[in-house]
């Protein structure tokens, strides 16, 4: 990335066009081409020149963010990243774009020009550009090709006894769309799995509501405090660390709040660390697509706690740059494609 990535800004919001804009334009390989107000003003800027990325408020006069998404990823293919509020329209219109081509997804609420809380931001949204920038548009649709056809109905009034296994996994930049296809394959006898996927605060609700609505596992949002059970998939919450721990025979999710760990709240790093000090040889690690170097340290602690550690191959990652990470350090026992992650998942239980 030594040349500069040009981007360009939609939102109806002249504060958070303005804000925006200076926080790209801080980071010496983003340039800000262009902003628009609306889809339509938009539309005439691609018209002239096509940007390298875009960020996409999705709720705004006129025209839709989805609506705008759809015509866009049909004529121009370009990176998205969306830019929404916390609401819970909000939320599922930005997880509906990330169906239709988007990339990333920004909380409004992360783009905050204050002293406090500038870098953190910055942070947040540079990262976000640089690894929409990264996502090579056209093979999002090869991941959704790799999902089974069958849905899955829940078994009723099943309780499973405690995990005495945990399976760990982190992702970020293409993350939704993998474990979308991985968590419909898992049994619903399967050990307790914690997922840490690089989510703003706000989504991962929705995000863990929509997935649970297909898959025999029940996949929700961690909350502080709850006991890892066979059958169940938790999610980190967007900007809460996300940690395991032992009581006795049994695991427990602690969500906690803190400093970024390796750029990111929540941090893979901070999930595999814990789980290699709790449960050591008894668990599972598989870290996907994403961008950056988040979770390599922590797979490599799990490895050598006696941990079996999984890193996704570079042909069936969005971005392979944490799995990459995670196989120069010697993290990875295996590396294997998304298509045949079901296999070692079953094979573990």
């Amino acid at each position: 990335m030594k040349r500069s990535i040009k981007v360009l800004v939609i939102d109806d919001s002249a504060l958070v066009r303005q804000t925006l804009s200076e926080i790209i334009e801080s980071d010496s390989q983003l340039e800000v081409m262009g902003t628009a107000g609306d889809p339509f003003l938009a539309a005439n800027k691609i018209r002239m020149e096509v940007p390298d990325v875009i960020t996409l408020d999705v709720e705004m006069p006129r025209m839709d963010g989805l609506t705008f998404l759809k015509t866009l990823m049909a004529q121009y293919p370009v990176p998205v990243v969306i830019i929404s509020s916390l609401t819970q329209d909000g939320s599922q219109m930005a997880l509906r774009a990330l169906d239709l081509g988007a990339v990333e997804i920004v909380a409004k609420s992360e783009i905050r020009n204050t002293r406090e809380h500038l870098e953190e931001s910055r942070i947040r949204i540079t990262d976000a550009i640089k690894a929409a920038y990264l996502t090579p548009v056209k093979r999002m649709a090869a991941v959704k090709e790799c999902k089974p056809a069958q849905s899955f109905a829940k078994p009723l009034n099943t309780i499973y006894k405690t995990t005495d296994k945990v399976i760990a996994i982190g992702a970020s930049t293409g993350g939704t769309e993998a474990l979308r296809y991985l968590l419909k394959t898992v049994p619903a006898n399967s050990p307790g799995i914690v997922i840490t996927q690089h989510m703003p605060p706000g989504f991962t609700k929705s995000f863990a509501d929509s997935v649970n609505a297909t898959c025999e596992v029940t996949v929700k949002e961690a909350t502080d405090g709850e006991r890892i059970m066979r059958g169940h998939a938790y999610i980190a919450q967007g900007g809460k660390h996300m940690e395991v721990y032992r009581s006795g025979a049994q695991y427990f999710i602690r969500v906690r709040d803190g400093e970024l760990v390796s750029r990111h709240k929540p941090s893979v790093d901070v999930l595999f660390n814990s789980v290699a000090r709790h449960v050591g040889q008894n668990a599972l690690g598989i870290i996907m697509t994403g961008m950056g170097r988040d979770g390599a340290e922590g797979l490599l602690n799990m490895k050598k706690q006696g941990a079996r550690t999984v890193a996704q191959d570079e042909e069936s990652c969005i971005v392979f740059g944490m799995p990459k990470e995670a196989i120069n350090l010697g993290a990875a026992d295996q590396i294997m494609s998304l298509t045949d992650m079901p296999q070692r998942l079953r094979a573990f239980s």
